[in-house]
């Protein structure tokens, strides 16, 4: 049988190294990289530009908070009832990081990806896609936003940080051919909502698809945190709670 093995870092029981992808985490890592420079490294095994620096730390902010979302006040509701163990609520709201809430850049990513990837004619190969999601009655992820119309300041904000930090743009290029598809097929406008450009900006950074998510997942983590630190202090759950209590039961028979 082959020996396991990693490439990640030392094991806590190898006391005469403490190692990072080949670098020393005392020495090399600890006092000289930033947590997004060593999050990027320590993901891809590669060493960011400053630039790539400046695009992955706007991706982990831009989704950290955005006021009483559904998963912040799940974080909240489990923080009331759990008080004393903080990654309990904290684990809770990020449990709600999905294919609807804060998760769809990996989508987004995906179709990306595929389309830099293939050689065929590549507004085709979107406008192909576009047909797909709409035969099975599906959105094409990264499109659409209930607020934000017609378009997503969020999503171009991240986009002028890539432009002014050495990203090529084939990338945003692409989503943004991609919603000329949408808007096309669908005889409206849809914006191209903030996941939709981090699946754009995060390919540009060679961020891999399959872990996009974990942007959002780490970014919003610290914006729970703030949400459960607030609930101790100026708690919003007993009003939920009060809300909740005053909702209507109806008997099966009543209208």
């Amino acid at each position: 049988m082959t020996r396991p093995t990693t490439r990640i870092g030392t094991p806590t029981s190898d006391t005469n190294r403490f190692r990072m992808r080949g670098k020393d985490v005392l020495t090399e890592i600890l006092g000289e990289k930033s947590f997004s420079e060593a999050y990027y490294f320590i993901v891809t095994g590669k060493e960011p530009t400053p630039g790539e620096v400046k695009i992955f730390d706007s991706c982990l902010i831009i989704l950290m908070d955005h006021g009483i979302t559904p998963n912040a006040l799940v974080a909240r509701m489990v923080e009331e009832s759990v008080p004393t163990d903080i990654q309990v609520p904290v684990a809770a709201g990020l449990l709600m990081v999905g294919n609807k809430y804060a998760g769809t850049m990996v989508g987004t990513g995906e179709i990306l990806h595929r389309c830099m990837n293939q050689d065929g004619d590549k507004r085709q190969f979107l406008a192909d896609t576009v047909a797909e999601y709409r035969a099975a009655k599906r959105f094409v992820p990264g499109f659409g936003h209930p607020y934000y119309n017609p378009i997503d300041p969020r999503a171009a904000r991240l986009f002028e940080i890539a432009g002014n930090n050495g990203a090529t743009g084939d990338y945003i290029e692409l989503v943004t051919m991609l919603g000329e598809e949408i808007d096309k097929a669908a005889g409206r406008h849809l914006t191209l909502n903030v996941t939709g450009a981090l699946g754009a900006v995060l390919n540009e950074i060679g961020f891999p698809v399959e872990v996009m998510r974990a942007v959002s997942v780490v970014g919003r983590a610290a914006g729970l945190v703030a949400h459960i630190y607030e609930e101790k202090r100026n708690p919003i759950v007993p009003a939920v709670t009060a809300f909740v209590n005053s909702i209507e039961y109806l008997e099966p028979d009543q209208e």
